[in-house]
Parts: structure tokens; C-alpha cells; sequence
């Protein structure tokens, strides 16, 4: 199962990476959203229950009922909102821009590089 979710975080990231080296701003976006969802996902995999206790969680709780580690599920999920309104205000940006310039292409909008 590690290997698995392994592979599919390095999938995740890779193609994240991929579709941000493209000239299209969109693809730029998505690729950026996968990105976050790989890192996500590590941060959701790193705190699994492994059989070991969190060291700051054994004061409050019983460790037998312990299932994974809750902090880094208040991270992640914390990380999808953000990045939720965070892509959101992005894809209102590049409508806008498509809107005015009549393309998606980075090259080809005028008044970026300066």
C-alpha cells in the first residue's frame, strides 16, 4: 500500500510539474492544483497510523483508540481550503486576462514581461 501511494504521489507531482513548464497559463494553473494534491496527500500519508503513538497526543487521548495522527488531517485539511479560494481567485485572474487578450498562451500577452 505504501508503495502504491508512493507511486501516486510521484505521479501527482510529476505531472503537476509538467503541465506548469507549458506556455498556457490554464495548463500552468492545474498543474499547480496537482502539485498541492501530491503534497496533500504526502502530508495525509506521513501521518498514518503506524503503530506508533503521536508524542503530543497521549495526553489527551487513549493511545489503543488512536487510529492515525490528527494533526496532519487538520493541516491538509486546511491546506484544501486554502488552496481551493486560492485557485479560484487564479482561474478569476485568467479569465480576465483570456477575456481581454483573446488567448491563454503566456507569450503571446503583451504587458507580462515588463
Amino acid at each position: 500500500m505504501n508503495i502504491l501511494t508512493a507511486l501516486a504521489i510521484g505521479i501527482l507531482f510529476a505531472t503537476g510539474i509538467y503541465q506548469m513548464l507549458r506556455r498556457n497559463v490554464l495548463r500552468a494553473a492545474i498543474g499547480l492544483v496537482l502539485i498541492s494534491n501530491a503534497i496533500n496527500l504526502f502530508l495525509f500519508t506521513a501521518g498514518a497510523y503506524n503503530g506508533n503513538v503521536a508524542a503530543y497526543t497521549q495526553l489527551y487521548l487513549d493511545p489503543k483508540n488512536q487510529i492515525s495522527d490528527p494533526l496532519p488531517q487538520a493541516l491538509v485539511l486546511t491546506a484544501i481550503v486554502i488552496s481551493a479560494g486560492g485557485f479560484a481567485l487564479v482561474l478569476s485572474l485568467l479569465y480576465v486576462i483570456a477575456m481581454r487578450y483573446k488567448t491563454s498562451d503566456s507569450d503571446e500577452v503583451k504587458g507580462l514581461k515588463n
